[in-house]
């Protein structure tokens, strides 16, 4: 690290201490890359640490996490999709210096681009009116995501004029496109609570989709399908002697699932002290020992039956329900309104949708059911095909979560009756998992 002459010795130390350390070790584990880190503690680094290592779409096998007195240290086991180490040294490189910027920015690939934000009542063409009527104003929609929950929609779209190919600054352009869209948003039957607002702030997309979901209170909202077997478990209990609330979370293991607890668990207010995080076969289990900022554990039982179901909607938000489509086509104006047109007349309903467009080219992914939530019909899907193109929409399984054999040795974690450790023994545990003393027994 290079100094500036003027700099003293002491800030040079403050210099030092609030830069984190990383170490990327592929020796240490057999089956995994380590990333471990370690700083000054503040609050939101977990969450910087974690979105940088699920921006790259790597998968977090393991997790230890402690923060002792101020400084933070932790330590992930992470694989590539396939289940591999990481190898590629400029992929290490990215993470050892994003990782080691205090603030790193996120969403830099999306400026110079004017952002909607769109909440409000789901419903079957929802999606294509929205696309339907940007195309109309002359907006191209270069990024989105989208999400569903409980009959809820939040998305976020980067559009920019389709003549100049500039951010849209023009104040009564702006508000012609937020009045069409609240107009689409609103329908018959969300009169209060549809809203849209645009800006040219940039900010990390799907924390952001997060943030939108919770203010609009999904969580408290009933479940469209009461049927699925895969709903996450959620337990809250208070450590009354060391002052720590203990959240633990059990569900199906997928990308970015640590992420999206995380960050609910950091837009809540609440500190992560310690964790552990492991996954076995294709179920995940992470537990946490939190507190809110000011120092204090969960205080009743509305603030924690409230955790629960926050937690709950942050798991399901971004699980993956229905067929997943990738569309690959040349883009062009009026393409995504075209294509969510055809779903909407062969009944399909987006359930999420991933947008983006690499130079000329439109890179979609969709994820489509009937229009009450259960499976589509295969004979509705290869119709729509036909329509929109045999060789630019195609059918593709879910990613495979590579997971290895369970340990011999792996214990049981159950989420109901979890044993609530001494502090002094969590504490060791937790350094001799960041591999920072020798023993813990």
């Amino acid at each position: 690290m290079e100094w500036h002459a003027c700099l003293d010795e002491y800030e040079k130390l403050v210099i030092r201490m609030n830069t984190p350390r990383v170490v990327i070790d592929n020796a240490v584990c057999p089956t995994a890359t380590l990333v471990k880190v370690d700083s000054a503690r503040r609050h939101g680094i977990l969450l910087d640490a974690v979105q940088v290592l699920t921006d790259l779409n790597l998968l977090i096998k393991k997790a230890y996490i402690s923060s002792d007195g101020q400084w933070f240290m932790d330590v992930f086991h992470v694989t590539d999709l396939n289940g591999n180490k990481l190898t590629d040294e400029s992929v290490i490189s990215y993470i050892e210096q994003s990782l080691e910027t205090t603030h790193p920015d996120r969403n830099h690939g999306l400026n110079g681009l004017t952002a909607l934000e769109l909440t409000g009542t789901d419903r079957v063409g929802l999606l294509s009116e929205v696309f339907a009527v940007l195309a109309d104003l002359q907006c191209n929609v270069v990024d989105a995501k989208v999400w569903t929950h409980n009959g809820r929609i939040a998305s976020l779209i980067y559009v920019k004029d389709c003549n100049s190919g500039s951010p849209i600054e023009d104040s009564q352009k702006i508000d012609r496109i937020e009045a069409r869209l609240r107009n689409v948003l609103k329908g018959d039957n969300d009169i209060r609570s549809a809203k849209t607002s645009v800006s040219l702030a940039v900010t990390h997309t799907e924390r952001r989709l997060h943030q939108m979901m919770f203010a609009d209170r999904d969580y408290e909202r009933k479940p469209i399908l009461q049927h699925r077997a895969d709903l996450p478990m959620v337990t809250v209990q208070n450590w009354v002697e060391r002052g720590y609330s203990v959240v633990n979370v059990q569900c199906k293991d997928r990308i970015k699932l640590l992420f999206d607890v995380v960050c609910t668990l950091t837009d809540m207010q609440y500190v992560v002290f310690h964790a552990t995080i492991n996954t076995a076969g294709d179920k995940a289990y992470l537990e946490f020992y939190i507190r809110h900022t000011d120092g204090t554990p969960i205080s009743s039982e509305p603030e924690r039956q409230r955790v629960i179901q926050c937690l709950q909607a942050a798991v399901e938000r971004r699980a993956s329900e229905g067929v997943r489509l990738e569309l690959c086509a040349s883009d062009r104006q009026g393409l995504l309104a075209d294509v969510t047109r055809t779903f909407r007349e062969n009944g399909l309903n987006v359930t999420r949708a991933e947008i983006s467009t690499i130079r000329d080219m439109a890179i979609n992914v969709f994820y489509v059911t009937d229009a009450i939530g259960n499976r589509a019909d295969p004979k509705i899907i290869e119709s729509v095909r036909q329509k929109i193109g045999l060789g630019n929409l195609k059918v593709k399984e879910l990613p495979l979560i590579y997971h290895q054999k369970a340990e011999r040795e792996e214990q049981t974690v159950g989420v109901g009756g979890a044993v609530l450790l001494s502090l002094g023994s969590l504490v060791r545990r937790n350094l001799y998992n960041l591999g920072l003393i020798k023993s813990y027994s």
